[in-house]
């Protein structure tokens, strides 16, 4: 039995030895599915991932002033990139981890029908959408009224969130009847879990790529380069595929 336990216990020192932890800024979009990578992340390498969720705009600020995110999980594609030119992100490190569906969710099964005609009837208060310019989930709700020709028509009745987990909240409380919000929000097990939902057509605005950096205090971190290797892993695209998202 003592020759067994001494080799185990050399293999378990050594994979705590080389445990780290990564700074992670994640788009408020991501907050479930990241929670779930996170902790599979640290059964799987032994490393840890602490997550900062909020608005892409917000975390380009933050990351430009010297924050300590060492990872960059966006909401788009355009703020890696951006980070990348202005040396604040390691170039060639950037790729997509997920493409997001905007979808418009009221918390009351059948006030919204599955064509988003609720939209035309005109017959709410307050529409919630988050701040279109921080957070790329708004700037695609505003694109995809636009198509429609109804934003001059609604826009008076926007109740606007600093971010997609807060125009969520909106919503989920009663304050807005209904509102754009991230799929991945209000999907489980591949249905959408309350309330009722238009999947907004993906034709209706640019996609929502949403792109993961290393940034630059996170370059030569073992617990950095594991975390986006991670996410690229077939575990990870399951769950990542599970909350709505494409690949």
């Amino acid at each position: 039995m003592r020759r067994l336990f001494i080799p185990l216990l050399f293999a378990c020192l050594s994979h705590a030895a080389h445990a780290d932890e990564v700074q992670v800024a994640v788009a408020a979009n991501f907050t479930a599915p990241a929670k779930l990578l996170a902790a599979a992340f640290e059964k799987d390498s032994g490393h840890t991932a602490q997550l900062s969720f909020g608005a892409t705009g917000k975390f380009y600020a933050q990351i430009r002033n010297g924050a300590p995110f060492e990872v960059l999980l966006s909401a788009d594609d355009t703020t890696p990139a951006r980070l990348a030119q202005e040396g604040a992100a390691v170039a060639g490190s950037r790729y997509t981890y997920a493409v997001g569906r905007l979808v418009l969710w009221s918390a009351k099964p059948g006030y919204v029908d599955e064509q988003g005609a609720v939209l035309q009837k005109g017959d709410f208060k307050h529409l919630a959408i988050a701040n279109p310019k921080l957070a790329p989930y708004g700037a695609a709700a505003v694109e995809a009224l636009t198509a429609l020709k109804l934003l001059e028509i609604v826009q008076a009745k926007f109740v606007q969130g600093e971010n997609i987990a807060q125009t969520h909240q909106f919503v989920a409380s009663g304050n807005a009847e209904l509102g754009f919000v991230a799929l991945s929000q209000v999907m489980q097990d591949g249905r959408i879990a309350s309330g009722s939902a238009w999947i907004v057509p993906a034709g209706l605005h640019q996609a929502i790529r949403q792109d993961a950096v290393l940034l630059e205090k996170g370059r030569g971190k073992p617990a950095a380069a594991a975390w986006l290797k991670y996410l690229k892993g077939d575990k990870a695209k399951g769950i990542i595929k599970s909350f709505g998202y494409e690949s």
